[in-house]
């Protein structure tokens, strides 16, 4: 690795420390996002992939699933997300992989990394978030990249999540914003 690489790593290890002691102030007057007794799953597995916590070190897989599918994944987050960018880094990607990966450590929202049996591949991703919408517990995002998209992969990670919250997870109302509910709907929502 060189020094200016190093160096570059080094700086985003200081702005995840100084983003996550930035939430650490704003978390301490905000009631938990799931009761403190939960136990959060560690995650789910079938014939066609599993889901784990994403964390740092899934930087270059998770950036490779990105960066070649940037195009599909254009409004993943609602149809004002500007995510992800061309000129997306590895240090930026690494600097959000560091943010979910507190979070999840938080119990605030959790980031799952979808991968291939092997974890030789990320084909996705999963966000379950607190609600920006009173009606609703919680919002759940994912996507898969665009290959996994094009092989039909997007429905069963789909049905599987909703199965999934709805059996292990403590939600009573969930919502996934773009799927169950069209952006204009959501917007329209309180």
């Amino acid at each position: 690795m060189t020094n200016s690489a190093s160096g570059r790593i080094a700086r985003s290890c200081r702005l995840i420390i100084l983003l996550v002691t930035l939430s650490n102030l704003s978390m301490a007057q905000t009631k938990p996002f799931i009761p403190t007794n939960f136990k959060v799953p560690d995650k789910l597995e079938n014939q066609h992939f599993r889901l784990r916590m994403l964390n740092v070190n899934d930087v270059v897989k998770d950036y490779d699933a990105v960066m070649t599918s940037i195009d599909h994944l254009q409004g993943v987050f609602g149809p004002r997300s500007k995510w992800p960018r061309k000129e997306l880094t590895l240090e930026q990607d690494l600097i959000d992989l560091g943010w979910h990966q507190k979070e999840f450590q938080r119990r605030s929202s959790f980031a799952y990394t979808v991968m291939n049996k092997e974890e030789s591949i990320c084909l996705g991703c999963v966000y379950i978030n607190p609600s920006s919408k009173i009606a609703f517990d919680a919002e759940v995002y994912l996507w898969v990249r665009q290959s996994e998209f094009d092989s039909g992969l997007d429905p069963v990670l789909f049905d599987a999540v909703k199965n999934w919250i709805n059996q292990d997870w403590p939600f009573k109302k969930v919502a996934y914003p773009g799927r169950d509910v069209t952006w204009i709907e959501w917007e329209l929502l309180e």
